[in-house]
């Protein structure tokens, strides 16, 4: 039987993962010490899926792995039959881990008559039967108060940063927020790093999605190696705009670092003919062969997972990986 049982003998924990990311997965479960529960996952010939784990979860504390990758909708579906069949098979906790959060950028009404879809999500969850959420980096804190219950908020900070500093001399280095939104993780990253912090600020039209336009810089970039920190990278066009300001503005060199990489339509391009000198990200997301390119540079956050579901299986503190700041 798979799994991890503790000192107690009523405490027992299992790993189940869904199609979406096995490589994380199995990264994670290596890292754990143990091995997935054997599921069997199909689509039936009408998009339905099907979901059956092949050996007992009851009365166990049981942690669901799934990243919302594209296709969004059918691998976040994917999870909530997941969480339905370990609460229908008697699992005594169950913990959703989503490593990127899908819709977290629908955290609030911008407009009248728009969702707060984040808040769906939760809800679905917590409908579903979770108990307890984890996520890396979420778009905003403010979704943690979405779930009516405990919510583990990773940070990549910490692998991202320290890569970061073995790069590049920090008495060079510029932290560099492509918009107001991200000033408080920039912030983290310069106090971190011990540089100083520059802000881009751009519009963007609330009507045209992934379309925004640069208008200022705040700091100084002068000849210095420029960090543009952001919580993930859709079509990069707003990296690639903000990493172009700071050439524009006499920056000597672009490092882009991002939790996740989304990657949709045509931001390898995009990335890929800039200037930007190298970007860093991680692997909450799966990202294939034709999306990876000679500056991606690709760091692994299942050691960071399987120690917080280790935190939250043995009663530790999540936090403590932080230096108390989650």
């Amino acid at each position: 039987m798979t799994g991890i049982t503790s000192h107690d003998p009523e405490k027992r924990l299992v790993l189940v993962s869904g199609r979406a990311h096995p490589e994380l997965a199995a990264a994670v479960s290596l890292q754990l010490g143990s091995e997935l529960v054997p599921t069997t996952a199909y689509d039936f010939a009408n998009g339905e899926i099907y979901v059956r784990f092949g050996e007992s979860v009851r009365g166990s504390d049981a942690f669901v792995l799934q990243s919302h990758a594209a296709p969004i909708n059918v691998w976040i579906m994917e999870q909530l039959i997941m969480v339905d069949a370990l609460k229908r098979a008697s699992a005594k906790t169950i913990t959703v881990i989503v490593p990127f959060y899908g819709y977290a950028r629908q955290d609030k009404k911008h407009r009248g008559r728009e969702p707060i879809s984040a808040r769906l999500m939760a809800d679905l969850f917590k409908t579903a039967g979770a108990d307890r959420l984890m996520s890396v980096d979420l778009h905003t804190s403010q979704i943690q108060g979405f779930f009516d219950g405990p919510v583990d908020h990773l940070m990549a900070l910490p692998l991202l940063a320290n890569y970061v500093r073995g790069r590049v001399d920090s008495s060079k280095l510029t932290v560099v927020s492509p918009d107001a939104g991200r000033v408080r993780l920039a912030d983290q990253w310069a106090d971190r790093l011990g540089a100083p912090l520059a802000i881009i600020h751009k519009r963007r039209d609330p009507t045209i999605p992934n379309q925004v336009k640069v208008h200022e810089l705040v700091g100084q970039v002068k000849g210095r190696t420029c960090v543009i920190v952001d919580d993930m990278i859709d079509t990069a066009g707003t990296i690639v705009q903000a990493a172009e300001a700071l050439f524009d503005n006499g920056a000597a060199e672009v490092i882009v670092a991002s939790t996740h990489a989304v990657l949709s339509g045509p931001a390898v391009d995009r990335l890929k003919n800039s200037r930007i000198t190298e970007v860093v990200v991680s692997d909450t997301l799966p990202i294939p062969d034709e999306h990876r390119f000679p500056k991606l540079t690709v760091l692994s956050i299942a050691p960071l997972i399987a120690r917080a579901i280790r935190e939250v299986f043995d009663d530790g503190s999540v936090t403590s990986l932080f230096d108390g700041q989650a």
